[in-house]
């Protein structure tokens, strides 16, 4: 406070001595000395703006639409990344998987990066692509199976899948690269002699023409149940379904946790089940989140973390391949059933109904008018169709094989019990061409909509049918085959769905595609991740290293930074409020002291009025 009655606010507080400098309120901009209106008007405002940042970003209302688009990055996250591999990047890995198949073998190569060093989190594997940014694939033919007389050539028949990988990965990551080999269905049906001596080839000869990673345990036949878990894990995994990080838009399921004593629960995001019907074959795998006595042969329980005493990434599936019960399988068998049948009629009745074209057969599961023949030459049977779906449906129920038991499926397999009320399923192959390539409704299957637009296709004309079809009404891949057929397999798909697995007509929960994400998911992308699991064990140690895991460590606490950031916002507002306050006060002390100082002054230097009464 100075002479003339003006006081100095020194603001000096931690700031180095050159720093220093003073205020007058005389000098003061009238905004930095509000009136208590504008206080409250300022404090009010403060308290709506922590209000939206609440419901906006922490909220978790509709209005949290910053919470959304994290949620809509998180799910695009899982989309295959279609950007050519960067191979000059030092911190990324690769490995390759070679499908060897009954009609041909493909190589796939897969890249991930370095792992971020939490346990929690599985590789982030993807599909190589070229500078083209196409898929990093080759496919040759025959089948491995065909060298079963001459295994001696087996190795020099993967060699230019594997010269074709070579050249695609950089030279000095060879050595690092998983090589795994693995045979499927046209190997299973070879004796094990021939089997062991076409394996024994491969192992022998690549380790001395190619330098990846690659051991005895890399190259084997699998069964068909591992082909399936392998299905189940990359579809999934190209979903997201792996990732544990919580997520209030996608469903979960209270899972125990295999081999726990205590029979211990956790909470994790839902996984999908996979239906698969081929030309042979239909296959069911889903997750079994109960505890159920099922028989080893049809369960598959794993660990796809790194760290075997964790078991957020313990998972029991039930895996089942029916042999005979794809599509093309099931049409041979019935017109096998047929021409039996029709055989012995006519031999106890002595007529001789579809032995000619002027004679047919009747079969509800073709196209209306549609004239077909089956059977070899000398028990040919001519067909007309009649297009009844409901009456096909009917009549292959029989082929289901199934028992009175209720917990059974196709052919009397044991099937555990699916929660309908809170499951999810893809179908793929058979379930989407049928619903698809004619009917051109695939996608979120509708039971009622599908049995209708099937009676609809199955009633029409076969003259009718094919003036669509050379009009382009239908899918660009389907041909005469397929609308010969389509009525067939249409009834045979619903009948192995609703009755065979017996799924409610009601469920909703069904998709049927051909691709997730726009991209075709193979079961090796399964295979490697489930081979490559403990990887991650190489980079968990070096990052503990830096310091207390920081990589997964900060990912936790950054999901409460926004709160911290808050915090330290009102904090800030209220000291500036506090500190307008106090300024407010000296102001206006000094201005009353000033008021006080110019009257005494002004009495002693004998100014105003002389004749100024005062009153003691």
């Amino acid at each position: 406070l100075g002479l003339k009655g003006t006081s100095v606010i020194s603001i000096s507080c931690l700031f180095p001595a050159s720093w220093h400098f003073s205020l007058s309120p005389v000098v003061l901009p009238r905004f930095l000395l509000p009136s208590f209106r504008q206080l409250l008007l300022l404090g009010l405002l403060t308290g709506v703006m922590g209000l939206l940042y609440l419901l906006l970003v922490t909220g978790k209302g509709q209005y949290s639409w910053l919470r959304e688009d994290r949620h809509i990055h998180t799910r695009l996250g899982r989309v295959p990344d279609m950007e050519a591999t960067d191979t000059n990047n030092p911190n990324l890995n690769y490995g390759l998987v070679v499908d060897c198949g009954s009609s041909g073998s493909r190589v796939f190569v897969y890249t991930w990066p370095r792992h971020n060093g939490n346990p929690h989190e599985l590789l982030d594997i993807k599909q190589m692509r070229d500078k083209h940014r196409k898929p990093v694939v080759m496919k040759i033919k025959p089948g491995i199976s065909e060298y079963a007389s001459t295994p001696d050539k087996a190795s020099d028949y993967i060699s230019p899948l594997l010269s074709f990988a070579a050249q695609h990965i950089p030279k000095n990551k060879h050595q690092e690269t998983p090589l795994y080999i693995l045979c499927t269905a046209g190997m299973r049906v070879l004796p094990e002699s021939q089997q062991e001596a076409l394996l024994e080839d491969l192992r022998t000869d690549i380790p001395v023409n190619f330098n990846f990673l690659f051991s005895d345990s890399h190259v084997e036949v699998i069964s068909g149940k591992q082909e399936g878990v392998y299905a189940w894990i990359g579809i999934n995994f190209v979903l997201g379904r792996f990732n544990h990080v919580e997520d209030e838009h996608e469903a979960v399921v209270e899972v125990q946790v295999p081999g726990s004593d205590q029979q211990e629960t956790l909470v994790r995001k839902r996984t999908a089940g996979v239906l698969d019907m081929g030309g042979v074959s239909t296959q069911i795998a889903y997750e079994v989140p109960k505890t159920e006595e099922i028989a080893k042969n049809l369960l598959a329980e794993f660990n796809l973390g790194c760290d075997a005493h964790r078991t957020e990434h313990v998972y029991r599936v039930y895996v089942s391949t029916f042999l005979g019960f794809g599509g093309n399988a099931a049409r041979q068998r019935y017109e096998a059933n047929l021409i039996s049948t029709t055989q012995i009629q006519n031999k106890l009745l002595g007529q001789h109904q579809g032995e000619i074209a002027d004679s047919p057969i009747l079969d509800p599961c073709l196209p209306a008018d549609l004239q077909d023949e089956v059977g070899p030459q000398e028990q040919r049977v001519h067909l007309r169709g009649t297009g009844d779906f409901d009456r096909c449906r009917l009549l292959l129920q029989p082929f289901l094989n199934r028992t009175n038991d209720t917990s059974t499926s196709l052919n009397g397999v044991y099937q555990p019990p699916i929660d309908f009320t809170n499951s999810q399923f893809y179908g793929f192959s058979e379930f989407y061409y049928c619903t698809e390539d004619v009917l051109r409704m695939g996608g979120d299957y509708n039971s009622t909509k599908y049995s209708n637009a099937a009676k609809s296709y199955c009633a029409t004309q076969w003259k009718t049918l094919k003036e669509r079809f050379d009009r382009g009404l239908y899918a660009s891949h389907a041909d005469q085959h397929r609308l010969k057929y389509q009525c067939f397999k249409s009834a045979w798909m619903h009948e192995v769905l609703h009755s065979g697995f017996v799924f409610p007509a009601a469920y909703e929960n069904l998709r049927t595609a051909l691709l997730v994400y726009d991209k075709e998911v193979q079961w090796t992308l399964g295979a490697i991740l489930y081979r490559t699991r403990f990887l991650p064990l190489r980079d968990i140690p070096q990052e503990s290293l830096k310091g207390s895991h920081s990589h997964w460590h900060h990912s936790f606490s950054f999901m409460n930074n926004h709160y911290l950031f808050l915090a330290c916002f009102l904090v800030v507002v209220l000291s500036i409020l506090l500190y307008l306050l106090r300024l407010r006060r000296i102001h206006k002390r000094s201005t009353l002291l000033r008021g006080a100082s110019a009257s005494v002054q002004w009495l002693e230097e004998g100014l105003g009025s002389p004749d100024l009464p005062v009153t003691l």
